[in-house]
């Protein structure tokens, strides 16, 4: 098709595929420990039902120890000199949290205005991920479920908790064998930017717990000398950053970020913060965000205000979320936040540190068939030259891809943008976003498919 045809193909298409986004959004489809397994069995069906209906030969489901069951398609390459591209989403979504602080309910998609970036739908996972198994839904309709390439279609059903799956794809390479990968959970900066994702930060977690007393000892007859565990565990965090904000702990990689990133304005936006409140850290927002170290404290154990005592506090925990470069290796950067604190004595006394989960960063090699495609159809979708960002979250199961087929490229790309509010009220997707993303995913195959070729039907 050419990239005309193409367009007014998917234009044709999107009352359906908006249509069958409503269906999948209405499915509370939560893989949380608590909720009911119903609904993730009906998102998982209603999946592999659309991908049947749009053309997929063989669809199977994959049952596997511990995780929500895998919808796994497959249609075969045109051709021998045709490559092969495995196309990535799930179809689980996060809980939806205070109901009371969505404008409408969470699993009842809503139309919405877009705040000026055009008509959108409002509901828990509709952007996160649900738009993005649509948009590759999408691609194989605008080809009659004939595209270009051979494709492989991998919709998993426990991302958004963690899943078992992670590790699979390098145990069974043959299945998940292919010459790139499209992985679409994620997307745009900001709303009618094209946006490639190169980078993922890594993820560890660390708990420092400190215990000085038997028990509580009275703050007017003790406190002063007896040793008081919160004071401890604050003036240890204290030394994680430098005045600036910037995190202190030696040997996590750091390096100026040469992509683009949002204005600070944009940030203050998207992160809520407050009227006159600082930024912390230094340097570009690229640099504090996507290719230096950060470290959160997700979880303080320590009496509450409401109910304090005027008592010596006798134990104290915080748990911290550190994330890293991508290509810092996971175990040594989560070692260099352990060895920090470990090395501390606040007043003389020791911290019981315990090392947590790790996740690896990614960073996508560039420059390849599949990458110079993917820019082509970006720009093709959107009219403008595209833009490349990392991002601080983690998508585990993009090393076990990268594992099962070490030689494909990876693309990451979707139809999200940094406003929707993926894992807050009120996520929203935007359809523009959707259709822009349905022509780029064809856009991509019809590229990729003619550069295998030499582009002229001969192969390179």
């Amino acid at each position: 098709m050419t990239p005309e045809e193409l367009a007014g193909t998917v234009d044709g298409l999107m009352d359906g595929l908006r249509a069958d986004l409503v269906r999948l959004a209405e499915i509370p489809s939560i893989a949380f420990p608590g909720f009911p397994d119903g609904p993730v069995q009906e998102a998982h069906d209603l999946v592999a039902e659309l991908l049947r209906d749009a053309g997929v030969p063989h669809v199977e489901r994959l049952d596997l120890p511990d995780t929500a069951p895998v919808v796994y398609g497959e249609i075969p390459p045109p051709d021998p000199g045709a490559p092969t591209v495995l196309l990535y989403g799930h179809y689980d979504v996060q809980p939806p949290g205070d109901e009371k602080l969505w404008r409408s309910p969470p699993f009842e998609p809503a139309p919405i205005d877009g705040d000026g970036h055009g008509e959108g739908l409002r509901a828990r996972g509709i952007a996160d991920d649900k738009s993005n198994v649509i948009a590759h839904i999408g691609m194989l309709r605008a080809y009659g479920g004939r595209p270009p390439v051979g494709v492989k279609i991998v919709v998993e059903g426990q991302e958004e908790y963690g899943s078992a799956f992670d590790g699979y794809p390098p145990t069974d390479p043959d299945r998940f064998a292919c010459d790139a990968m499209v992985i679409a959970d994620l997307g745009n900066l900001r709303p009618g930017t094209p946006t490639l994702t190169t980078g993922l930060r890594g993820a560890a977690e660390v708990v420092v717990e400190v215990r000085t007393l038997d028990e509580p000892r009275h703050s007017g007859e003790f406190g002063g000398a007896a040793p008081d565990a919160l004071l401890v565990l604050l003036k240890a965090l204290a030394t994680l950053h430098d005045v600036h904000g910037d995190v202190a702990v030696e040997g996590l990689r750091r390096e100026e970020w040469a992509g683009t990133s949002y204005t600070e304005e944009e940030f203050r936006s998207l992160a809520g913060v407050r009227e006159g409140m600082p930024l912390i850290g230094s340097g570009g927002l690229g640099e504090r965000l996507w290719s230096g170290p950060a470290i959160t404290v997700i979880g303080l154990d320590a009496p509450g205000v409401e109910h304090a005592a005027s008592a010596v506090v006798p134990y104290a925990r915080a748990k911290l979320n550190l994330r890293f470069h991508p290509r810092q290796d996971p175990v040594e950067a989560r070692g260099r936040l352990v060895d920090h604190l470990r090395s501390l004595r606040p007043f003389g006394v020791p911290l019981t540190v315990t090392p947590g989960d790790t996740g690896p960063g990614y960073e996508a090699e560039t420059g390849g068939p599949a990458y110079r495609a993917a820019l082509t159809a970006l720009k093709e979708a959107w009219g403008k030259e595209a833009a490349y960002v990392a991002t601080g979250g983690s998508i585990p199961l993009v090393n076990g891809l990268a594992q099962a087929a070490p030689g494909a490229e990876v693309l990451l790309f979707g139809a999200q943008d940094s406003m929707c509010n993926l894992h807050a009220p009120n996520e929203r997707v935007l359809l523009s976003e959707l259709r822009d993303t349905v022509v780029a995913m064809g856009a991509f195959v019809r590229e990729y498919a003619a550069a295998a070729r030499g582009g002229d039907g001969s192969r390179a």
